[in-house]
C-alpha cells in the first residue's frame, strides 16, 4: 500500500534549496526525486487561506478562508479559521477518507474538529484556546484523536512548556508525526513545521537565524523519514515537501482605520473601542481587505483609496475592486476592497494610536519580513517530491499551489473532483 507525507515547511522558498541540498535529508530527497522550483501561491499569501488552498486546490474565494482571522469588526483578537468545517470545499483528506484510506493531520490549519474524515489528528492549537484552558492535558485531551492521546499525545505535552512557541511546536507535532507513523502507518499524513516563517518574521528575509531554522526543518524532515523507515513502509512511502508563501522585508506598519476614523468613516467611542464604522480594515499581512457598509458609499471609498495610493505616503501600492480580485486571483470575502502594500508597508486593523509605526530596531539594521502580498511578488515556495509514485529527476520551472492537492490525490489514486487545480503530470510517474 502506498503512503504519502507531506511537509509544509511555512514560508520556504525556492533560495532556501541551496542550504537545504547540502543538508542529509532534504538533500537525499532532492538527488532522487522531481522539483517545481516555484510554485504560485494565493491571494492573500496567509499561512491558513494558503493551507486551505493546499488540500483543497481551491483559491480562497471558494474554501471560504480568505484571511487568517474570522471576519469581525471591532475584535482584533477575532479567531482564527482553524476548523475543517469551516471549509466550503473537498479536501485531500475527504478524498482519502471515501477512499478507505487512514489520514493523519499534526498541527496543519484548518484541520480542527475533522474527526470524520481524520483517523489521527492533533490540531494546530491557537492562542486563544490556550488562554481559555491552560491545562495542555484537558486541553489536547479534547481536541485530538482519542485513538492517539493516551500513548502518543500526552507523553509529549511536556515539550510546549516553554516561553518560546518555536521551536516548541515543532518538536512536539514533528515528535507526534513520527510516533504516529510507527504505531499506525496512516496511508496519508500532513505536518506543518512554522520554525522558518518564525525565524523570517524576527529576522528578516535571508538571515543567520533562517539558516538555523532550516537546518532544524532538515531534521525534523529526517525524523519522519526514520519513522517510516522503523514502521516498514519507508519503500512504498511519497514525500513532498512544499511550502505556502514566500516572505517580504518591510520597514513599518499602517492602520488604516485610524485614517478612516480621521476622514469621518469609522468613530472610536471614548473607551477607545468601535463605536460605528462605514468603512473598515481587515489586515492582511502586506495587503488588507477593506469593507464597506453602505453599497451606495462604494464610490466615495474608493476614490479615498485612490487618494491614498496616489499620496504615496500611506503605503498602498494597488488598489483591487472585490470583481478585480476574484477575476485575477480568486479571491473573495465580505469586503469591497483590497489594498496591496507598496513593498514597505504591513497593515495593521486597530484604529487608535498612530496611523503609521516604524518596526522596532530597524534603525539599527534589525529586519523583518511578513507576508499576505500578491502571490507574484518576491521569493516564490518550491515543491520537491521523491517516492516510487513520482520521477526521478524531473524539474519543473513554475506551477500553480492550487495544482498540489490533485497531484497528492493523483500519488494517492483517489479522486478531488472540486479541484481548481490540475495535477503536475511531468513530475507523476
Amino acid at each position: 500500500m502506498a503512503h504519502l507525507i507531506v511537509v509544509s515547511v511555512d514560508a520556504m522558498v525556492f533560495e532556501d534549496l541551496a542550504l537545504l541540498a547540502r543538508e542529509p535529508n532534504v538533500g537525499r530527497l532532492m538527488a532522487e526525486g522531481s522539483l517545481v522550483k516555484r510554485v504560485k501561491t494565493i491571494y492573500p499569501s496567509l499561512t491558513h487561506p494558503v493551507h486551505a488552498s493546499l488540500i483543497s486546490g481551491c483559491p480562497a474565494g471558494e474554501t471560504g478562508v480568505a484571511n487568517n482571522q474570522e471576519y469581525l469588526p471591532g475584535v482584533l483578537d477575532a479567531p482564527w479559521f482553524n476548523r475543517l468545517d469551516q471549509l466550503r470545499c473537498d479536501t485531500i483528506l475527504h478524498a482519502a477518507h471515501r477512499a478507505g484510506l487512514t489520514t493523519c493531520a499534526c498541527r496543519w490549519p484548518l484541520t480542527a474538529g475533522g474527526f470524520d474524515v481524520i483517523d489521527y489528528l492533533v490540531p494546530e492549537v491557537m492562542d486563544a484556546e490556550t488562554d481559555a484552558e491552560p491545562d495542555l492535558d484537558k486541553l489536547y485531551g479534547r481536541v485530538c484523536s482519542p485513538a492517539i492521546f493516551e500513548e502518543i499525545v500526552r507523553p509529549r505535552l511536556g515539550l510546549l512548556d516553554k516561553s518560546e512557541r518555536h521551536p516548541a511546536y515543532e518538536v512536539f507535532s514533528m515528535e507526534c508525526a513520527a510516533e504516529i507513523i510507527r504505531r499506525h502507518k496512516p496511508s496519508l499524513l500532513l505536518a506543518h513545521p512554522g520554525m522558518v516563517d518564525h525565524a523570517r518574521h524576527r529576522t528578516g528575509l535571508f538571515s543567520p537565524d533562517v539558516d538555523e531554522a532550516l537546518r532544524l526543518t532538515d531534521g525534523w524532515i529526517g525524523m519522519l523519514m526514520d519513522a517510516a523507515r522503523e514502521a516498514g513502509i519507508l519503500q512504498d512511502t511519497n514525500f513532498a515537501i512544499v511550502s505556502d508563501h514566500g516572505h517580504l522585508e518591510y520597514t513599518r506598519t499602517l492602520a488604516p482605520n485610524v485614517f478612516f476614523a480621521e476622514r469621518g468613516l469609522l468613530r472610536v467611542a471614548e473607551d477607545g473601542s468601535l463605536a460605528a464604522w462605514d468603512a473598515y480594515c481587515f489586515a492582511s499581512g502586506l495587503s488588507a481587505q477593506i469593507a464597506v457598509r453602505d453599497p451606495a458609499r462604494e464610490g466615495e471609498v474608493r476614490a479615498l483609496l485612490e487618494e491614498m495610493r496616489r499620496a504615496g505616503v500611506y503605503g498602498v501600492g494597488e488598489v483591487l475592486t472585490a470583481a478585480e480580485a476574484k477575476a485575477r486571483y480568486g479571491l473573495e470575502g465580505p469586503f469591497r476592497f483590497v489594498l496591496e502594500g507598496d513593498g514597505t508597508t504591513a497593515f495593521r486593523s486597530d484604529w487608535t494610536g498612530p496611523l503609521a509605526r516604524v518596526n522596532p530596531g530597524a534603525e539599527s539594521g534589525l529586519h523583518h519580513s511578513s507576508h499576505g502580498h500578491m502571490p507574484e511578488r518576491g521569493p516564490q515556495p518550491p515543491m520537491l517530491v521523491c517516492g516510487q509514485a513520482f520521477r526521478k529527476g524531473a524539474t519543473v520551472e513554475t506551477a500553480s499551489i492550487l495544482d498540489e492537492a490533485p497531484t497528492f490525490a493523483a500519488a494517492l489514486g483517489v479522486d478531488l473532483p472540486q479541484a481548481r487545480g490540475q495535477a503536475i503530470r511531468e513530475i507523476l510517474r
